[in-house]
C-alpha cells in the first residue's frame, strides 16, 4: 500500500521495517513520528498497522512517560 492510499490519522510503519518506528499520517504530504512532522512522498510504500500493533505501542508509550522516559 502506498501513503496516498492511507487514511489521516491511520498509524502506519515503512514497508519491510518493524514496528519500532510507527508514524501517523497528518495530512497528504505529512506523517508524525514523536510529536515531529515529517514531509513523505504520496507514493512511499508502507503498511497500515493492525490495531493490536497500535494498542501495543500506545501501552508501550504510556510506560516510557511514565517511567519518565518519553
Amino acid at each position: 500500500m502506498t501513503f496516498q492510499q492511507l487514511r489521516t490519522g491511520e498509524y502506519f510503519c515503512f514497508s519491510g521495517m518493524t514496528t519500532a518506528y510507527i508514524y501517523r499520517k497528518i495530512s497528504a504530504s505529512y506523517c508524525s513520528q514523536n510529536g515531529f512532522l515529517q514531509k513523505i512522498r504520496p507514493q512511499a510504500k508502507i503498511r497500515r498497522l493492525s490495531q493490536t500493533e497500535i494498542n501495543e505501542y500506545v501501552t508501550q508509550k504510556q510506560s516510557s512517560w511514565k517511567d519518565g522516559k518519553g
